[in-house]
């Protein structure tokens, strides 16, 4: 079913009138339909979504207050939030758009707009979009991270997101958690969706394919087709994929052992050269999952890309970032997580070239979209078996409880507090993961709330020893990991989070020489040589032998009607005053 622009409009009235936008938003400066004027353009167009973390259903997500930018990345998109982000991108303040993009007055502005995303009403928006442009003129864009992140995920080892996906007619995807399940799993989940998965740094090892290995080209090894070619409206457009490049480093390689992974400008450069010399392609797009900061330090070393549509870092950007390099100019876009934005990009393609262009990021309010009808049965149907389980009230929130951010979010210092209380440890470690949903405050706190911040395919927990020198380390090499001021150093999560313990943090610093003054919460200094009892999970090079954390922290919050935090773990920071990515 196709949604005409009039036929759209008509729906959001009636959405307003239904009671189902608040009254207040209607007084703002900027109208609701306004909000999904995307007014046709040239004679391509590529909708992009991203790192969506399986949330088929419509959420609330709060962006970072914390998104710090070192060396060149000082004071430059993604790394810029609340009021600088608003300023950069010339946002009114207290509008959707300002709600949609920044953590500014989240949860009054929350009450306000509703949840966003939700599969049913980005289909919606989808469908609308392509029935202005005309479908064969579109592509849909899938950047990855999208069988990963939610309880029916995991319960169905990604095919609900398969299906999902199918419905909501993604043309083309690449990937980065689709990999943390096993690769008999991935290769089945790919014979059933009906798009094609690309990624050009992903080959099969030697002896892999000695021993039988599924490869798709047997003389470059390339495990998966690395670059596809679509005819849309006269013009050829060249999508090349580019999985996240880290994989095996970030997650465990125990699931996947006959993949390697990586990044190279070289090889990246010997395809766009391909393409263009071939004359195969009029556009040249890389659908990437290398993280914002990566594929802008790509796009300046490899010429010939037209644009870059990335994901990982889960940054919501409006416009598009404009890197030079030798054959010109590369776009770098990067269009949020959870399902909360869809990028239109609108192409004007003449005699073989790029000429102009336009670009909007939508976010996705679930109180202004109807609901797709086929996709919001699809979604009842797969969470039916679940429901009891998903809907389990376990506590009732005190206080906002988000994850997004360099640092401790407070959800995250709940998973850390209840690692700590289940095995008496003086210290807990949380990985530094971006996905992760938002309740606020006042709401009931379900399982489905605790499954969305640690639904992974290894999540046993574990209690050892170390002492302060291994927790320094551990600290040293996160805090590198984020903040080395070359991006190709970076692998795109945040700093690991942690229960009973504080420290100061020098992010502009050189290696090894970061953190500094780690105490306990009791004020007492941790020392070198000490042995400490710390509890964590999600252990990437080997299987730990605990419990899954989703089961600790679900019977931590049963274990107190309302949540309120004692103290946030989060660290002293040095010389980043006036830093625009910290609020």
């Amino acid at each position: 079913m196709s949604v005409s622009r009039r036929e759209f409009i008509q729906l959001i009235s009636l959405a307003g009138a239904a009671g189902l936008l608040p009254g207040s938003a209607f007084a703002r400066q900027q109208k609701p339909s306004d909000l999904y004027e995307t007014r046709k353009f040239g004679n391509v167009t590529l909708l992009h979504f991203t790192d969506c973390h399986a949330q088929l259903m419509p959420i609330h997500f709060r962006e970072p207050s914390v998104n710090i930018g070192v060396g060149g990345a000082l004071g430059k998109p993604p790394h810029l939030v609340g009021n600088h982000f608003l300023k950069h991108f010339s946002i009114g303040p207290d509008s959707m758009e300002a709600h949609a993009f920044t953590y500014l007055n989240f949860s009054e502005a929350a009450q306000t707009y509703g949840k966003v995303g939700g599969f049913a009403h980005l289909a919606t928006l989808i469908k609308r979009v392509r029935a202005e442009r005309g479908a064969e003129n579109c592509l849909l864009l899938d950047g990855g991270d999208t069988w990963q992140g939610s309880a029916t995920s995991v319960w169905t080892r990604g095919m609900d997101m398969v299906g999902a996906c199918n419905l909501l007619g993604v043309d083309v995807m690449t990937g980065h958690w689709e990999f943390t399940y096993h690769e008999k799993e991935i290769l089945q989940n790919l014979q059933t969706f009906k798009g094609e998965f690309l990624a050009q740094n992903i080959r099969v090892k030697d002896e892999a394919v000695f021993e039988g290995a599924a490869v798709f080209d047997e003389n470059t090894n390339h495990a998966f087709r690395p670059y596809t070619i679509r005819q849309l409206n006269g013009v050829r457009v060249a999508i090349i994929g580019q999985s996240f490049p880290y994989t095996p480093i970030a997650n465990p390689a125990r699931f996947i052992p006959n993949w390697s992974f990586g990044i190279s400008d070289e090889t990246m450069q010997e395809i766009v050269n391909e393409i263009r010399r071939g004359k195969l392609a009029d556009l040249i797009v890389v659908l990437s999952h290398n993280g914002m900061d990566v594929d802008l330090k790509l796009a300046s070393r490899v010429s010939g890309i037209d644009v870059i549509f990335g994901g990982h870092t889960h940054d919501a950007m409006p416009a598009p970032v404009v890197v030079k390099n030798k054959s010109g100019q590369t776009l770098v876009t990067n269009a949020g997580s959870n399902g909360k934005f869809l990028a239109v990009m609108d192409f004007d393609v003449r005699g073989g070239k790029l000429r102009d262009y336009r670009y909007r990021m939508l976010p996705v309010f679930s109180n202004l979209l109807p609901a797709d009808r086929d996709m919001q049965a699809y979604v009842e149907k797969i969470r039916q078996p679940y429901l009891s389980q998903l809907n389990e009230k376990l506590s009732v929130a005190d206080e906002l409880l988000y994850r997004r951010g360099n640092f401790n979010g407070t959800f995250d210092q709940i998973i850390c507090d209840a690692l700590r209380a289940e095995s008496d440890a003086q210290i807990s470690l949380s990985p530094g993961f971006r996905w992760g949903t938002t309740v606020l405050p006042g709401q009931a706190i379900t399982m489905e709330h605790v499954m969305d911040q640690t639904a992974t395919t290894y999540p046993e927990t574990y209690v050892r020893e170390m002492t302060g020198a291994e927790i320094r380390e551990i600290l040293e090499d996160v805090a590198d990991n984020l903040f080395n001021k070359d991006p190709y150093y970076q692998q795109g999560g945040d700093m690991v989070r942690l229960g009973g313990m504080d420290y100061v943090m020098d992010p502009d610093a050189g290696i090894g020489n970061r953190i500094s003054s780690m105490t306990l919460d009791n004020g007492q200094l941790i020392e070198a040589a000490k042995v400490y009892k710390v509890a964590g999970w999600a252990t990437v090079n080997s299987q730990a032998p605990g419990r899954p954390v989703w089961d600790i922290v679900a019977d931590y919050l049963r274990s107190q009607p309302r949540v309120k935090l004692k103290k946030l773990n989060t660290p002293r920071l040095a010389n980043m005053a006036g830093n625009p990515g910290l609020a």
